[in-house]
């Protein structure tokens, strides 16, 4: 136990006691039953991880005690309570393990998958005059996410290509740039196939130069579908280590620009939402949803024979249904979150036919200037693959598609649940499990925590005491499972014991996160963030296990952690 001063004023302090971390009553009783003599030896926890973690390793038991050297525990052959609290606190016990890797079948159609998405991937800030870089495109790659989009535009003088948010005071950032980043770190946390989507604003000779461009950088990494292929969607397990491109295939007349007209729905929607004049986000007029001239006479071939995904518009005045269930070629569509929400009202399984063999993108409304975010349960649930994230900043819903994405081993790919593959006698927005592994309920209990004060400065949360902390816990999936409760607040302690039990049904698990967020209570104002996670329910290990917490950006704090036991039903 140790004492923290806290300067009230010049002449006072407030002194409080840390308390160490403790192992809790459940923890004693555990050790207690498998131990003999106040020692816990290889077999006897070998017994403790088969009966209460559900582990059946043969070599588990004995990577925990090798684990454990520096403690002499083979001097004395076995685990004493502190060698196995801290054990139970540390990276060997850990509810969601990193090494687990990729378990899912990855031989389906690319339609089969969710796909980690970025939106506007090479903004560094807001959508109206944020600089654009390559930053945010490599960190993005380097956190799992395998697609990437790009706005092209020519360049002031029109003879080059930049890439930039249209419309906007966004600083421009040269497309070879962004190319020579993707092929050097799209394959640094996963190789799975990367996909990047054109947003194209150009003319047929600056598409020439895309074409060459793109060759020249990625050489034998990029996918050149044959004829045949543009009729399916090869599986990820078949492109690993590959770079696609998708975009609309060109049809422009000879010597023309492809033309900016925004559709009649279109157009409605920019009316709507236009409240800066002349400088608005082109995301206001998706690419798939510009008007084009039918004649082809120029294609440009070298570029249309790069796209291994053709992105497809919606005609005016074509039936969203009737478009939805043309079944002739395979594509990519979009809409925004806006279109997406009106559009699952009328035509839900619509959508979902249509995904289960093409890819649906979906993107942020263009009044979401500071680069947040929209729920992406609505998507998700109909099927769509695409759900396209602004990965700049953070928030509630960023912090549930890492979630996700954490998910089979973090490749970037999450297998659809079969429901929304084979079977539509459901309603998507409350859709139920068709799993052959059913969970109907799961029950945790959040022990303790620790971390905070080797990871903040002793005033981060209170410039007179230790933190006041909190920890929201609850489901976020489909409408039935949703649910958060929260424990009690402990006051002034860095090392806050709250024992708290809660139980959540859960219908659908392949679409459940556990979603757990720490705060510290504060009287004068809003509460401070310390901490959170976002973990598939259906990944999770029973037991008493180890949670990290990560930042509000999604790293990893070194130090704060907290000790929890999951149980299945």
């Amino acid at each position: 136990m140790s004492k923290h001063s806290f300067r009230v004023c010049f002449f006072f302090s407030r002194r409080f006691r840390t308390n160490a971390a403790e192992a809790p009553e459940d923890v004693k009783m555990m050790f207690n039953k498998y131990s003999k003599h106040g020692t816990m030896n290889i077999d006897q926890l070998r017994t403790f991880l088969e009966e209460i973690q559900g582990e059946t390793s043969e070599t588990k038991a004995e990577d925990i005690f090798n684990s454990l050297k520096h403690l002499n525990i083979f001097q004395r052959r076995g685990l004493y309570l502190e060698d196995f609290f801290r054990y139970l606190l540390g990276d060997l016990n850990l509810a969601f393990p990193h090494c687990q890797g990729v378990y899912q079948d990855m031989g389906a159609p690319l339609s089969h998958y969710y796909i980690f998405t970025g939106h506007n991937s090479y903004l560094t800030g807001n959508q109206l005059y944020s600089k654009s870089s390559v930053t945010p495109i490599i960190r993005a790659l380097k956190r799992g996410v395998r697609a990437i989009e790009l706005d092209l535009w020519p360049t002031s003088k029109n003879n080059g290509i930049e890439v930039r948010h249209g419309r906007t005071l966004t600083s421009p950032v040269s497309l070879i740039k962004c190319l020579r980043a993707i092929k050097d770190h799209a394959f640094t946390a996963s190789e799975y196939p990367v996909v990047i989507t054109f947003e194209d604003h150009l003319n047929p000779e600056l598409r020439k130069e895309v074409a060459k461009m793109v060759n020249e950088t990625f050489e034998d990494m990029l996918y050149v579908p044959e004829l045949e292929d543009l009729n399916k969607l090869r599986s990820p397990e078949s492109l690993k280590k590959r770079v696609l491109i998708s975009a609309k295939p060109p049809k422009n007349k000879k010597g023309e620009s492809t033309k900016e007209k925004p559709s009649t729905d279109k157009q409605r929607d920019i009316a709507d939402d236009d409240i800066w004049g002349s400088v608005r986000p082109q995301e206001d007029v998706d690419e798939d949803d510009l008007e084009e001239d039918e004649d082809e006479d120029v294609a440009v071939p070298e570029y249309r024979k790069l796209i291994a995904i053709h992105a497809k518009k919606k005609k005016p005045g074509l039936n969203l249904q009737a478009f939805l269930n043309d079944t002739e070629s395979v594509s990519r569509f979009s809409l925004s979150e806006q279109a997406l929400e009106k559009a699952t009202k009328d035509y839900g399984r619509d959508i979902i036919r249509f995904t289960q063999r093409n890819l649906l993108r979906v993107y942020p409304k263009g009044l979401r200037l500071d680069s947040s975010n929209y729920n992406p349960m609505l998507g998700w649930t109909h099927g769509a693959q695409m759900v396209a994230f602004n990965m700049q900043g953070y928030g509630k819903y960023l912090w549930i598609m890492q979630g996700m994405f954490r998910g089979n081993g973090g490749c970037g790919y999450i297998k659809k649940p079969d429901f929304l593959l084979n079977n539509l006698d459901h309603k998507p927005s409350n859709s139920r499990s068709s799993s052959s592994t059913m969970i109907r309920r799961l029950t945790i209990k959040v022990y303790m925590g620790e971390g905070w004060n080797s990871e903040f400065g002793l005033s981060h949360f209170d410039f007179y005491s230790p933190p006041d902390l909190y920890v929201q816990i609850g489901i976020v999936g489909v409408r039935d499972d949703t649910t958060t409760e929260r424990t009690a607040t402990i006051q002034d302690q860095w090392v806050p014991v709250w024992n708290a039990k809660f139980s959540f049904s859960i219908s659908t698990p392949e679409l459940a996160l556990l979603r757990v967020i720490v705060r510290d209570h504060d009287t004068s104002g809003k509460d401070d963030f310390a901490g959170q996670t976002c973990l598939p329910v259906k990944e999770l290990r029973s037991g008493i296990r180890a949670v990290p917490l990560y930042s509000k950006r999604g790293e990893k704090y070194k130090h704060v952690k907290l000790l929890m036991s999951f149980e299945f039903e």
